[in-house]
């Protein structure tokens, strides 16, 4: 009896004009480095419980959009809710995808009918690769190991500008970080290594202009792909929202970081890495009901309507004519919480949002012995994700800044981090019995 594992790719390269992800502002693509990806692993144990877990090279995925593939997967592929995991790296060299960060961008109605279509189409194939992924399963073997690499910096606590002359001076950098690199890897007939996924907690963040790339993850990918021909490298963004690769804003320190990662996670795979037992394989899945500090008065978006900050005003004229059409704002945002256990080997978490690095730092802690990763990026981009601590402190992770991802509220309850932590303890607790 043993693991089975398939795997499968696509590329999802836009075809058309659509704009560049992040940064607020009109973004049209102008060539690309590298194609992007979807890349899918599906795990099924002795007993025949099946998984899919979905890696993509896109800043976030909205709940519009996940729900949609989601639906077509239940009645495609028969897996359940909490059996599939959509995990987007973060990159901001990515398309922009329907209903993710409305108003960040300004209005065009050409442009938001090409987004409409790349997502309908993204969507199609991120499931037709699910789809292969698991009629792609073959015995397999399992092993885990982790890394270490150092390129990045808690932007928090340590001023971009500063840092060239931190570096220069020996000055170390302040705040939390999470360096470590987890990393899975599948070996199938003949003890062939098929895939490696791995894992790190930093902002996609390094470019900002307009070129298609996955960003250091995408070359992270690329690196390994070429040292080991035929294996299908898969990156996931552990809890990274506070953290930055620094210095940055140059292809050749974007590659750079690319290769530090690869090296680290080859680093792993040259040692001998720990068997994951057969199964057996347990999955739960749950909203977390987040509450919103303050929910929008019809006053209060009038004011908004009228900001100079070009986001704020488009924000809050699109949720007055919500309110024009009848619809009330609810008080809390279902956020998406899953875990998978891995035989007693593996516990793999994926939230939503982004979460900032004291999620993973904590789940290590209270988890243990078993090795524990959380992917901060999954299902729904849903807002910035900050921890009791990043919220007391405010600023841009932690203070009133839900009005970028569109929700009708300005800043989270101050038990946000409480209550993702409750849902997830139930979660293993139901995992556990």
């Amino acid at each position: 009896m043993s693991w089975k594992a398939g795997i499968a790719k696509a590329v999802i390269t836009p075809e058309t004009s659509v704009w560049l992800s992040g940064y607020g502002s009109k973004r049209a693509p102008e060539g690309k480095l590298h194609d992007l990806w979807v890349k899918v692993l599906a795990l099924e144990d002795p007993h025949g419980k099946r998984v899919a877990l979905a890696t993509t090279d896109h800043m976030g995925i909205s709940k519009t959009v996940c729900d949609k593939m989601v639906a077509m997967v239940a009645e495609r592929c028969k897996l359940d809710r909490a059996d599939v995991m959509f995990t987007f790296s973060h990159n901001h060299c990515g398309p922009r995808l329907k209903d993710d960060l409305t108003d960040y961008y300004p209005y065009d109605a050409d442009q938001e009918k090409l987004v409409a279509e790349y997502s309908d189409k993204m969507a199609a194939t991120v499931v037709d690769a699910v789809a292969r992924a698991l009629a792609d399963l073959a015995p397999a073997t399992l092993t885990l190991g982790e890394g270490n690499t150092t390129f990045a910096v808690n932007r928090r606590d340590n001023p971009e500008a500063d840092v060239p002359r931190m570096i220069k001076e020996g000055i170390p950098f302040k705040g939390a970080v999470d360096h470590s690199v987890p990393v899975l890897a599948v070996h199938r007939k003949g003890g062939r290594l098929d895939a490696v996924l791995f894992g790190y907690a930093c902002h996609p963040t390094t470019l900002s202009f307009r070129k298609w790339c996955g960003d250091y993850p995408g070359f992270a990918q690329i690196d390994l792909e070429k040292k080991h021909p035929g294996v299908t490298a898969m990156f996931f963004n552990q809890c990274g929202a506070d953290l930055n690769p620094l210095p940055r804003r140059k292809v050749e320190l974007c590659e750079k970081y690319g290769a530090m990662l690869a090296t680290a996670v080859d680093e792993v795979l040259a040692k001998p890495m720990r068997p994951l037992p057969p199964g057996p394989l347990r999955t739960a899945f749950a909203y977390a009901d987040l509450a919103y500090q303050k929910v929008m008065t019809r006053a209060d978006l009038e004011k908004a309507a009228t900001s100079t900050r070009a986001i704020h005003a488009r924000w809050g004229k699109r949720m007055l004519a919500k309110l024009d059409a009848g619809e009330t704002f609810a008080a809390s945002y279902p956020y998406p919480v899953h875990a998978w256990k891995l035989a007693d080997g593996l516990l793999f978490i994926g939230i939503g949002g982004e979460a900032v690095v004291d999620y993973s730092l904590r789940f290590k802690k209270e988890f243990g012995p078993i090795t524990t990763w959380t992917c901060g990026y999954a299902d729904d981009l849903v807002a910035y994700i900050p921890s009791l601590r990043v919220w007391k402190e405010g600023g841009y992770e932690g203070g009133p800044h839900l009005d970028e991802y569109g929700r009708p509220a300005l800043r989270w309850a101050n038990d946000v981090e409480a209550r993702i932590a409750t849902t997830l303890h139930q979660l293993i607790t139901h995992l556990n019995k």
